[in-house]
């Protein structure tokens, strides 16, 4: 919308010309977000907490967790609204990548608002069913991959890319391409959601991860930055370093408020959508393995859920004290802040093994 404006005014005042520049509209992107999240934020946690949409605790869970009960949740509306004005004021509409991710995320975020507000506000402790949940994360991620499969021009733009290597890329056909890019997209969102139990934990893994994100966008959007770093250029992904760092500005605003004590809860409306639009973004930019290195805290919790389930079932015991993986820390000792900044060191570390791949090659 202002880069229109901007363009426009261009062809009279040639300074202007400056906000074609995606490195700016992301700079200028991430201090929006920032501005907006933090003039909406009290406002929207002061209603939230009016009419009282706060937080269920689990009873079998860690007892310093029950102070948490009633504490405004639901507050991912804020981050998705921060992200969608500032993505719709900043970026090149007539991008389609940015539509795609814009629409995951707003996608999954429906998903997750519907399940938070018959958990909170019909006090359904179910929320929306498993089998309803889903069905709706299914029909979005494949219609997602479907879009990106059917425009893609380039070959290189549905292959699988392995990283550290330059030329070690395997084609994966329409098929292949759409199958993988569902699982990465609801696999990712849901992955995210698992994390979202501790004051802070999701939410900071989240901003590094898309930042990181967006580094990758910005190279395989520019044609000599592509091509001298061996990486596939995509024509168009560069836009999306603008949303990355809108999500990167509205996350870190959010934590202002989620942070130990929390004064809101992200809830399912924010960490579905968050997730998937990193699996999106990933998909986009043929970065899945790297998502899969810097998300590191993101797929052990995953893990960790699937192995106590399994083992649980098959065998009647239990691997971890409580999963997610978090809980296990906390229930042998570690206080919550403990447990939140040690997985932040970790995703800081597996980031920077990501951005590694970036030389490498």
């Amino acid at each position: 919308m202002l880069l229109a404006l901007t363009q426009w005014l261009a062809t009279e005042v040639r300074a202007f010309n400056v906000f074609a520049y995606i490195t700016l509209r992301a700079v200028l992107a991430c201090l929006t977000a920032l501005i907006i999240s933090f003039v909406v934020g009290p406002a929207m946690i002061r209603k939230l907490a009016a009419y009282k949409i706060g937080q269920a605790v689990r009873e079998d869970g860690p007892r310093t967790h029950l102070t948490k009960a009633g504490t405004p949740t639901m507050g991912g509306a804020l981050i998705l609204v921060s992200i969608v004005v500032t993505t719709l004021l900043w970026a090149d509409l007539r991008n389609r990548f940015v539509w795609v991710v814009v629409g995951v995320t707003l996608g999954f975020g429906l998903i997750g608002w519907i399940d938070d507000y018959r958990k909170v506000v019909h006090r359904n402790p179910k929320g929306l069913s498993a089998a309803a949940k889903f069905f709706w994360q299914s029909l979005i991620g494949l219609t997602a991959a479907v879009l990106i499969a059917f425009t893609a021009s380039l070959p290189v733009q549905t292959a699988f890319i392995v990283p550290f290597f330059k030329t070690v890329a395997y084609p994966l056909g329409v098929v292949g391409f759409v199958a993988m890019t569902y699982f990465v997209i609801v696999g990712t969102s849901n992955a995210v959601n698992l994390t979202d139990g501790l004051d802070g934990l999701a939410i900071m893994p989240t901003v590094m991860v898309g930042a990181a994100l967006g580094i990758f966008a910005y190279v395989t959007g520019n044609s000599v930055f592509s091509k001298y770093l061996a990486f596939p250029y995509i024509p168009g992904s560069g836009e999306l370093t603008v949303f990355c760092a809108a999500l990167a500005g509205a996350g870190l605003a959010f934590l202002w408020f989620n942070a130990y004590p929390a004064e809101v809860f992200m809830g399912d409306v924010g960490a579905l959508a968050l997730g998937a639009a990193l699996g999106t973004i990933a998909v986009i930019v043929r970065q899945e393995i790297v998502l899969f290195i810097m998300g590191g805290v993101f797929v052990v919790e995953t893990l960790s859920v699937m192995l106590q389930v399994a083992s649980f079932k098959l065998t009647g015991r239990r691997i971890f004290r409580m999963a997610p993986l978090h809980h296990h820390y906390e229930l042998k000792g570690w206080k919550e802040n403990q447990v939140v900044v040690r997985f932040w060191i970790i995703t800081m570390m597996l980031v920077l093994v990501g951005l590694s791949t970036l030389k490498l090659r």
